[in-house]
C-alpha cells in the first residue's frame, strides 16, 4: 500500500524512534495520529523537539496504550498503524516485571484486537533485536529462536507471538520489524551510546570518570532514521503481511570499541572510564552479542542502513550536545 495522504496512527508516537517515524511519515505526506502517554504536564515526549510548523500538522492524543477503549478510538479511521508504545530498557524489567506485562502484552492485544475491529489495512508492529537473546550462531536471521533472557525480552516475545497469532488466527494483515540495537538524537541516557556522549560532554565540568557496564557486549548499532525508513518499508510492502523482518546494519561493535571511537569523536580519549557493578547485567541475562541477517529486509523491502556508524555517532553527539542538560549525567538511568 502507498502511505501518502493515507491517515496513520503511531503509538508510542513521543519515544525516541517514534518521533523520527513522524518526521519520516510527514515527509510522505501523510496525516498522522500521535498517540502519546498522557501526563498531567501536557508533554508530548520528543515531539516537543520537532519544529513547530511539523507539530501543527499532527493530530495529538494523549492517553494509555493499556486502556482497550481509549486504543479503539484512536485506530478509529485509520489506514495504517505502527504500534512502538512500549515498556523498554533492560534493568528496569528487573524491578517492574509486572508493569512490562501490563503495557508490552497486554497493550499489544489492545492495538491488535483494535486493528481487527477497525479493519486496519495494514499493522506494523515493533519487535526487538533482544528477543534473539545471546546469538547461536551468526549472522541472527528471522529464525532464530526466541530467548528469554530478561523480563523485558520475555514480555516481547509475548507481544511478538500475539501478533503472529492474529494474523493465523484472524488474518490480520499484521507485520513484525525486528530492529536492532537503533541510536541517534532524541535517545535517553537508558541506552549506552547517549550514556557515553553525555558523560563525555560533562566531564570538563564534572570531572567524574565515564561509568559503564561491559564492555565486552558486541552490538548491531542502526541509526534512527534509516530505522524509521525501515517501518515504512515494511508498512508499503504487501508480502510483509505475518513476516518478521529484521532491521540492522549487519555488522557489530563492542561498546569498548563505541566508546573509544565516541571519544576519538570528540577529541579527548584520555577521559578516564570505570565499569560499575550496578550496570551489569545479571550473567545469564546478558546478551554477548547481537547482529543481524539482513537479508529479507534487503530482498523484500529493498531497505539497508545508509547512515555509516561514524556519521551516525557524529551526528548524535551533535544533537546531545544541543540539549544535554536533559540528561542527568552524574546518575544511572534505569
Amino acid at each position: 500500500m502507498d502511505l501518502s495522504n493515507q491517515t496513520v496512527l503511531v503509538t508510542g508516537a513521543g519515544g525516541f524512534i517514534g518521533s523520527h517515524l513522524v518526521e519520516a511519515l510527514l515527509a510522505k505526506g501523510c496525516r498522522v495520529r500521535a498517540l502519546v502517554k498522557y501526563n498531567s504536564r501536557n508533554d508530548w515526549g520528543n515531539l516537543e523537539q520537532l519544529p513547530p510548523e511539523l507539530q501543527a500538522q499532527l493530530d495529538i492524543i494523549s492517553g494509555d496504550i493499556t486502556d482497550p477503549f481509549l486504543v479503539r478510538q484512536a485506530v478509529k479511521g485509520c489506514a495504517a498503524v505502527f504500534h512502538l508504545a512500549a515498556l523498554i530498557g533492560i534493568p528496569y524489567s528487573y524491578v517492574a516485571p509486572q508493569h512490562y506485562v501490563n503495557v508490552n502484552v497486554q497493550g499489544t492485544l489492545n492495538v491488535l484486537e483494535a486493528c481487527r475491529s477497525e479493519g486496519v489495512q495494514k499493522l506494523v508492529h515493533t519487535s526487538t533485536s533482544e528477543t534473539y537473546g545471546t546469538a547461536l550462531y551468526t549472522p541472527i536471521d528471522e529464525a532464530h529462536p526466541l530467548q528469554g533472557q530478561s523480563p523485558y525480552s520475555a514480555s516481547k516475545i509475548a507481544a511478538d507471538k500475539m501478533a503472529e497469532s492474529y494474523f493465523l488466527s484472524f488474518d490480520l494483515p499484521v507485520a513484525t520489524i525486528r530492529p536492532f540495537n537503533t541510536f541517534g538524537p532524541r535517545q535517553s541516557a537508558r541506552a549506552i551510546i547517549p550514556t557515553i556522549i553525555s558523560q563525555a560532554l560533562a566531564y570538563d565540568k564534572t570531572r567524574q570518570p565515564i561509568k559503564v557496564g561491559s564492555l565486552d557486549p558486541q552490538r548491531d548499532f542502526t541509526f534512527v532514521k534509516d530505522t524509521a525508513q525501515g517501518f515504512i518499508r515494511v508498512a508499503e510492502c504487501d508480502q510483509s503481511v505475518g513476516q518478521v523482518i529484521n532491521v540492522g546494519s549487519g555488522q557489530t561493535q563492542t561498546i569498548g570499541d563505541t566508546l573509544n571511537l565516541i571519544l576519538d569523536i570528540l577529541g579527548q580519549p584520555n577521559i578516564p572510564v570505570i565499569t560499575e557493578a550496578q550496570r551489569i547485567r545479571p550473567e545469564k541475562s546478558e546478551v554477548g552479542l547481537l547482529l543481524a541477517d539482513n537479508r529479507k529486509a534487503q530482498e523484500l523491502l529493498n531497505w539497508q542502513s545508509q547512515t555509516n556508524f561514524r556519521q551516525g555517532l557524529s551526528q548524535t553527539i551533535e544533537a546531545i550536545e544541543a540539549s544535554l542538560g536533559l540528561y542527568k549525567t552524574g546518575i544511572y538511568n534505569v
